[in-house]
């Protein structure tokens, strides 16, 4: 264990392990698979970095996206660790000479894609070299429930079997519901006990949801925050180059990045953004899965995801440094239908498509609650959790409104209509809607009919998904679900219970540190020396420790976070000699 944590601080420059990373790499020293599930930021990477470094073979890793593999493998070489990747970015020589290099034992890391798995030449190689381990990261695409599932994760565990070696597995992810994981540790040969989850919580990320419009928020925001890093994502194309062109038109520092763009246009946008020659990048989901730039200082979702997954592993991207950060999703009800849209048009069965309608209700419900956000996403989860006290529901100050005599109109007509409607039916009757349905369903002969009829149906219908939120109302499954009123609506309907209801302010991320900012500055210009993105150099969370503590010798500089010798070695007599106050 010694020998561990020498290695955790001479390379990676961190003197103790997070929660979970320590048992893992213990499992993988004992040659036992092991899932591993923590949150985005959770350091799932050192899990399978570190040991690779005490094997004597090669580390495999399975990465679905060229973007994070060219990240991960810099910031390995930055550490002074051996590691390259394979991919379709790469020319047939450089292909050839990187596996020259593993043949030859020369790396200890290899990054390559699922699909790299279907060549049989590859596969020939990998009968030649000794593999110690094979790490599967993002490991939810393996399973068919996951919210990426990728059927070309699904070769591996047939790849493995086939190996002559059998070399040990691990698999990690940051967003598994109890049956993804159940589906990865089957798939992959993995003991029940060797799951090991860390817990979901993100205790640095303040949540929000905020229902005002979109695009004066966003620009209030952006110049409240000016010189933070952040993504924002939209669902469709279109709306990313609309929400680029108006931002850049009033002059924001911006990117865009998404699918439609050619392979050189997305490169350079990515690039530009991990570079900090634009500060804000606005993409669809295609950008930033694996992305490893810490200091993303806010996630907003200009356009509601499809499921909570989804969302927690985007919003995740902000604050990896551990400093605080922001995860803000900006609601309208109409952007529903372009997920509705997107189930409706895949190929999927039958049954994975009532799944992910199940789904998007529950992202729905997200939106509506007035539970804490981050105990909401734990739920989810199938985890408890205490009361996060930063999200938008926390530090909600409105007067909690008693409302349960409304509650009560809503859950009877709910009732009387017997439990075989949805809501937008239920509103109308509610608001005495005169549509041929209501009537054809003799809708407007019931006591209910226009009990509401002062509300408009879309104030009926929000308070409808703020009941089901709170679960006085739960959903059947299917694309058109009816409500049925739950066992505490019931207590409602039977005066045991009252229902309340709350009837959010931009701040500013961090103040301007003036030393924080002669640190930030020298970052840079080494970066660009060596082509490297800032926080490969140091992360913020590191820069701040420095601004605080301004250490004066190697010695103190090297019990900084993040400083390993290596780092010591290259950059400590610049910040050394900036921190004391001399020219660099």
């Amino acid at each position: 264990m010694t020998d561990l944590r020498s290695i955790l601080a001479e390379k990676f420059g961190f003197t103790s392990f997070r929660r979970g990373q320590e048992a893992i790499i213990q499992k993988i020293l004992n040659q036992e698979n092991v899932l591993g599930i923590m949150p985005t930021g959770g350091g799932k990477s050192i899990c399978y970095q570190l040991p690779a470094l005490l094997l004597d073979g090669l580390t495999l890793v399975i990465s679905p996206l060229i973007s994070l593999m060219k990240d991960q493998v810099d910031s390995l070489n930055d550490m002074g660790i051996p590691a390259t990747f394979i991919n379709s970015s790469l020319s047939y020589l450089e292909i050839n000479q990187r596996l020259d290099d593993t043949k030859k034992g020369r790396i200890k890391l290899l990054y390559i894609a699922p699909e790299r798995l279907e060549s049989e030449e590859f596969l020939r190689l990998l009968e030649t070299v000794q593999i110690d381990l094979l790490a599967v990261d993002e490991a939810h695409c393996i399973s068919q429930w996951g919210h990426d599932f990728r059927p070309s994760y699904l070769k591996l565990a047939q790849m493995i079997q086939s190996l002559k070696q059998l070399p040990t597995v691990v698999a990690l992810t940051a967003t598994a519901t109890q049956q993804v994981a159940q589906d990865i540790s089957q798939l992959l040969s993995i003991p029940e006990q060797n799951q090991i989850n860390t817990g979901f919580a993100r205790e640095n990320l303040a949540f929000q949801v905020v229902k005002e419009q979109k695009d004066s928020y966003l620009f209030t925001y952006l110049k409240t925050n000016k010189n933070q890093s952040g993504i924002i994502y939209a669902t469709t194309r279109k709306e990313v180059e609309r929400l680029y062109r108006l931002l850049r038109h009033n002059d924001f520092s911006v990117g865009m990045y998404h699918g439609g763009m050619d392979k050189k246009q997305r490169a350079k946008s990515q690039e530009d953004f991990l570079f900090e020659r634009t500060q804000v990048i606005v993409a669809t989901n295609a950008f930033g899965m694996g992305i490893n730039k810490s200091n993303v200082r806010f996630v907003i979702h200009a356009q509601i995801p499809g499921n909570i997954e989804s969302y927690y592993q985007e919003a995740g991207r902000a604050g990896r440094d551990g400093l605080a950060s922001d995860a803000i999703l900006l609601y309208a009800p109409q952007d529903l239908q372009i997920q509705h849209f997107f189930i409706e048009q895949s190929n999927l069965t039958h049954s994975y498509q009532q799944n992910e309608y199940e789904k998007l209700r529950q992202m729905n419900q997200y939106a509506h609650t007035q539970m804490c956000l981050q105990c909401y996403i734990l739920r989810y989860f199938g985890e408890n959790g205490q009361k996060c006290g930063k999200c938008s529901n926390c530090l909600d100050e409105r007067e909690a409104v008693d409302i349960t005599l409304d509650a009560q109109k809503i859950l009877s007509c709910v009732k009387r209509m017997e439990e075989r409607f949805g809501k937008t039916m239920v509103a109308r009757v509610l608001t005495a809607s005169k549509t041929k349905q209501v009537k054809d369903w003799h809708f407007d002969r019931l006591t209910t009919y226009g009990l509401m009829k002062g509300w408009s149906q879309k104030e009926v219908v929000s308070l409808i998904d703020y009941l089901t939120a709170e679960q006085y109302l739960t959903l059947s499954k299917g694309e058109f679900p009816k409500l049925i009123v739950s066992s505490t609506g019931i207590d409602v309907l039977l005066g045991k219970q009252k229902v309340y209801r709350k009837q959010a302010a931009v701040k500013q991320l961090a103040d301007n540190d003036e030393l924080f900012e002669k640190l930030r500055a020298l970052r840079l210009e080494l970066a660009q020396e060596q082509n490297l993105p800032p926080y490969i150099i140091f992360s913020d969370k590191t820069l701040q420790e420095l601004a605080q503590k301004k250490p004066k010798t190697p010695v103190e500089f090297l019990q900084i976070k993040g400083v390993g010798q290596n780092k010591l070695d290259k950059y400590g007599e610049q910040f050394i000699s900036l921190l004391k106050g001399e020219t660099v």
